[in-house]
């Protein structure tokens, strides 16, 4: 069981690394094979399905991977816009919780939470059972944004000036460089993939062992 348990989290581990990699790491050639297999209509992430109309590759991280056609669906609320707002969120807070559940095991808790072990999922149940306004409390707040951020997408799929996931967060001015905005877009949508990926990695593992991620690495 360890020795999966190692296994399972070094793979959930790795993507971090290759996230960062991928964007350099495409060559050349492999860019115009992937317009031309597009010219030809073929998805360019599995070449023997078509490619998806409404993927045309405008949209950072596109190669043409959708062979559910999930992407072709504009009913009840849901539609490209709606997917792709849902995917960039999602892999925001997998890559704050991949980040998260292994700083504070590698650091330890805030003041005033007690941990009686490096697994946070044990950890969290304890928080459950020991401040249940506290989880409370987070869950009315986290009710809040959610209504926010759909007041956002409502309004930014009717009138179109709102990309999915902007919320004009920019403090540091890179939205000033279009090119510089694209290339940080296509690094965010590959590690929030990736993030998601690791995130359930370290959750599962947690969940099946009930140690933390560092300690089935490194014992």
């Amino acid at each position: 069981m360890v020795s999966i348990s190692k296994t399972f989290l070094f793979l959930s581990l790795l993507p971090f690394a290759a996230g960062f990699l991928a964007p350099s790491a495409m060559s050349a050639s492999r860019r115009m094979n992937s317009m031309t297999m597009a010219a030809e209509g073929r998805s360019a992430s599995v070449p023997f399905l078509k490619q998806q109309p409404n993927l045309d590759g405008s949209m950072a991280g596109d190669v043409g991977f959708d062979p559910l056609g999930l992407s072709n669906i504009n009913d009840v609320g849901v539609d490209l816009y709606w997917l792709r707002e849902a995917e960039i969120k999602h892999g925001r807070l997998g890559m704050l919780a991949a980040a998260g559940i292994l700083f504070v095991e590698a650091f330890g808790t805030a003041p005033g939470f007690t941990a009686d072990t490096n697994c946070q999922m044990d950890t969290f149940w304890n928080v459950w059972y020991e401040k249940p306004t506290l989880v409370g409390s987070s869950l009315l707040a986290i009710s809040v944004l959610e209504v926010i951020g759909g007041i956002a997408i409502t309004e930014g799929r009717k009138n179109g000036d709102r990309a999915p996931g902007d919320y004009n967060f920019d403090p540091l001015g890179f939205g000033n460089d279009p090119q510089k905005i694209k290339t940080l877009q296509l690094k965010e949508i590959k590690n929030g993939r990736l993030g998601m990926i690791a995130a359930a990695g370290l959750i599962l593992q947690g969940c099946m062992t009930h140690q933390g991620g560092l300690e089935n690495l490194f014992n």
